[in-house]
């Protein structure tokens, strides 16, 4: 059964859309996807600013058998860069930072001549040649580093994989260093900047920075299907192999989980490139400010919607690497010809997958956060586009 967390009607023309029809589609949808007694997902799609659809699917927290539904948090993992490149332009519109300025200029710690090529733009657009060098054959460190961590192998860093502005590979690190940077020329903690001039701003109430620590109402834990497994792929940012653990779930069909988050999983415990988690209520919270131009002006909004870096055909990664694919500052974008021009980020991490688009023409947001990752995320994402533009929801 889908759980209903909230839909409102009244955000699409009824004479224009069949909305029993619609949400009849998409339930059909989730329920092929997924079961309500397993690990699932929360699926809110918005047009105009207000949910149309809002339903949950599956289980939060296997100890508890708590249900998912739109107050469920989750994870996003990588989505959290988009939150991190607004804090940044925000910065530049307060003249504390200018994204032309080097990271030499700001980190004179790091020595090595090439900070003086990159550029703090470059570290937004995936662009800046910085190769991922943190040590990952350190299993304590990938289970609990720190922002502060996972930047020091920078300071010996003195090759760069390719000259900054020419070529795209996603990395983590890069973003984490513009956690410093918020405190370096705020005064404030990266975590109190990002509350008092995103957070609060947008009126978001159910998110936070995870700590091991934290107490997150409604958390969902992440999990994966405990078997022998290798995984890998362009819709995904890593690719590794797993074994079976002694952790686990057996839900009603018989398939067997593991939960895969914190202490199970690595780099939970950065915060700049992936640490938040929230809830598809509150992330439309986050829709609707920076649609509003509550956060950061038009203008600097625009930049980080800019497609700067050709993802498509990029040698140097493969996460997100489609034809018509280019990255913005914290988002990517998908310029399909005869399609609307789509603009999304994914996340994963553990069993969490994350997924957020906005079709800025039609004014139409599609959030899905889930708790396991067994399921082909852009296929699905194909299908629902699909579904909203034959009812008319999308252009």
């Amino acid at each position: 059964m889908i759980t209903i967390a909230m839909c409102c009607v009244g955000a699409v023309n009824a004479k224009s859309v069949n909305m029993k029809r619609l949400e009849a589609r998409l339930d059909s949808l989730m329920q092929a996807h997924y079961h309500p007694q397993s690990p699932g997902a929360a699926l809110l799609i918005a047009k105009n600013g207000k949910a149309i659809y809002d339903k949950g699917i599956g289980i939060a927290d296997m100890a508890t058998g708590e249900k998912i539904d739109g107050n469920t948090a989750f994870n996003i993992a990588s989505i959290s860069k988009q939150f991190t490149a607004i804090g940044a332009l925000k910065m530049q519109e307060m003249g504390l930072i200018d994204l032309n300025n080097s990271v030499a200029s700001y980190f004179p710690e790091l020595q090595g001549d090439i900070w003086k090529k990159v550029k703090l733009r470059h570290l937004l657009s995936h662009s800046s040649g910085v190769p991922d060098a943190r040590p990952r054959d350190d299993l304590n460190f990938m289970l609990t580093a720190t922002d502060e961590q996972s930047v020091q192998y920078m300071k010996d860093l003195t090759t760069l994989h390719f000259e900054p502005g020419t070529d795209y590979e996603y990395i983590n690190p890069t973003f984490d260093l513009f956690y410093f940077l918020v405190e370096m020329k705020t005064g404030m903690k990266f975590v109190d900047f990002q509350k008092k001039y995103i957070f609060d701003r947008a009126r978001m109430e159910n998110v936070q920075y995870f700590t091991p620590e934290a107490n997150i109402p409604h958390m969902a834990h992440g999990y994966i299907v405990n078997e022998d497994a290798e995984v890998s792929g362009s819709d995904s940012d890593y690719a590794k192999k797993r074994e079976k653990v002694e952790n686990d779930y057996v839900d009603a069909r018989g398939t067997h989980w593991a939960e895969c988050d914190y202490g199970e999983e690595t780099f939970f415990a950065t915060k700049a490139d992936g640490g938040i988690y929230t809830t598809t209520h509150d992330f439309l919270k986050w829709e609707n400010a920076l649609r509003r131009n509550i956060l950061v002006k038009k203008s600097s909004k625009q930049e980080a919607y800019t497609p700067h870096t050709k993802v498509s055909g990029s040698k140097w990664s493969g996460y997100q690497n489609r034809d018509n694919t280019w990255y913005g500052y914290g988002w990517f974008i998908d310029k399909t010809p005869g399609r609307e021009v789509k603009i999304y980020h994914t996340g994963d991490n553990g069993g969490f997958q994350a997924y957020a688009a906005k079709y800025e023409r039609s004014r139409v947001n599609v959030i899905m956060l889930e708790n396991q990752n067994t399921i082909d995320r852009w296929t699905l994402q194909l299908q629902i586009e699909k579904i909203l533009r034959e009812e008319g929801v999308l252009r």
